[in-house]
């Protein structure tokens, strides 16, 4: 019996699960700290260009079927060396969120539970969590399909919950001054503060570039995930809008002292009832994100094991539940390697690997717009080669926001990649499975 496809409704709405993730709820605070008021405007911004680069993904998914995203575009455009490095940096990628959230967890239950500043209690939860999950995934996908669904429910409830409610309880006066105080002290530090707000909200958008990975499973991807992604980007930019505007009108220039911020202001606008309400929200969101990133992020380099043979067959080894036991264990101890990392490390982590999948991304549109290989079908980027480059300009601004500490992070998985590389045996049917794969592409 084949699988049922997915629809635009189903795709729209793990979308949605895919892009707000954890930093909806817990960074609110750190942006308010650089701009004020103009969190809003940044928000904004933010999600303008980081559109450009979802066009270009628009654009790229309706020429191809095939599941993978990011990579897949990259190794049919560019080889496929530079499909396996980002086929890596996406895992990592993977790696990087699914530590963030567990860590995002373990601040909310801090927050409120003081037991949690305990290191030993802190890091064996959280050790604990990563065994859990990895525990039920050699057991196959049966829960995923409930907990991501619950978590989706859960996360949308809280957010519309906490803007409906919210409204009632803003301060005309919480919004004064406009102008952030990094402004009034000159250029470069008003850029600096601008920079590092903006780093942070563009983290709350880079999902989207999940969205392409399982093609396959998705009805008429071509038209579906363009139309998708366009959606999901204005949904959740006025989504995130709101919900700034909504917390810095309850709680003013007191937003920056709470790592909890949403929750906060409700309980401030109605009392402790609205505190627990977000607060159960927000960790049945993060569980669930945390839950589904330990069964996505195995999958994606068993994939490219068994696949593609771009990694050594043993990564893409399957117990009788067909789960990629390996794969899992990976990416427990990868993952369990991250978590002694503060949250805002991970998040400037997981902009980088995003950059990372971006440029070569936004390259492949520039190329198959001038080679007219695999021709568009349901969507068509606008504007010739301007959404592209200016896409790129941005890009590149991003790099200029990442400390040492990020930027060696990425060369030294980039390295370790390459190497590796170098000692896995090359299979002469994947690659021609590959020509096979254009051959057809370009003849459609």
């Amino acid at each position: 019996m084949t699988p049922k496809k997915l629809s635009f409704i189903s795709i729209y709405f793990l979308g949605i699960n895919g892009v707000i993730g954890s930093g909806a709820f817990l960074l609110p605070q750190t942006i308010y700290k650089d701009m004020n008021l103009m969190s809003v405007f940044v928000t904004i911004c933010a999600a303008i260009t980081v559109s450009m680069v979802a066009l270009c993904y628009a654009d790229l998914s309706s020429r191809f079927t095939g599941s993978g995203a990011a990579w897949l575009y990259s190794y049919n455009a560019f080889g496929r060396f530079t499909g396996y490095e980002l086929g890596l940096f996406t895992w990592f990628l993977g790696c990087c969120t699914y530590a963030a959230e567990i860590v995002a967890l373990l601040t909310t239950l801090k927050s409120f539970w003081s037991v949690y500043n305990n290191n030993w209690v802190y890091f064996g939860t959280a050790l604990g969590l990563i065994l859990l999950f990895s525990i039920i995934n050699f057991f196959g996908r049966s829960l995923v399909k409930f907990v991501d669904n619950l978590s989706s429910a859960a996360k949308m409830g809280t957010i519309i919950l906490f803007i409906i409610i919210g409204a009632f309880f803003m301060h005309k006066a919480n919004f004064s001054p406009v102008i952030p105080k990094a402004a009034m002290t000159g250029v470069g530090p008003y850029f600096k503060h601008f920079g590092a707000a903006f780093s942070v909200v563009f983290y709350m958008f880079t999902g989207f570039s999940f969205i392409p990975i399982a093609a396959k499973q998705m009805q008429n991807p071509e038209k579906n995930i363009p139309k998708v992604l366009i959606s999901v980007m204005i949904s959740v930019t006025i989504m995130y809008s709101l919900m700034l505007l909504v917390a810095i009108g309850i709680l003013g220039d007191k937003m920056s002292l709470y790592s909890t911020p949403i929750a906060e202001a409700l309980r401030k606008g109605v009392g402790e009832w609205g505190y627990i309400l977000i607060i159960i929200g927000m960790l049945m969101s993060i569980f669930g994100v945390a839950f589904t990133c330990s069964f996505n992020t195995p999958s994606l380099i068993s994939s490219l094991s068994n696949e593609h043979a771009m990694l050594p067959k043993w990564i893409g080894k399957k117990n009788k539940y067909d789960a990629p036991w390996v794969s899992i264990i990976l990416t427990a101890i990868v993952t369990a390697v991250l978590i002694t990392q503060s949250y805002l490390f991970l998040v400037s982590c997981i902009v980088l690997a995003s950059f990372v999948q971006y440029v070569p991304s936004i390259l492949a549109v520039i190329k198959f717009k001038h080679t007219n290989e695999f021709p568009n079908h349901g969507f068509k980027l606008p504007g010739g080669y301007t959404i592209p480059i200016l896409a790129l300009i941005i890009s590149a601004y991003m790099v200029t926001n990442f400390t040492w500490k990020t930027i060696l992070v990425g060369a030294v998985v980039a390295i370790l990649a390459a190497v590796l590389y170098f000692f896995i045996k090359k299979d002469v049917n994947e690659e021609k499975r590959r020509q096979d794969y254009l051959s057809k592409m370009r003849q459609k």
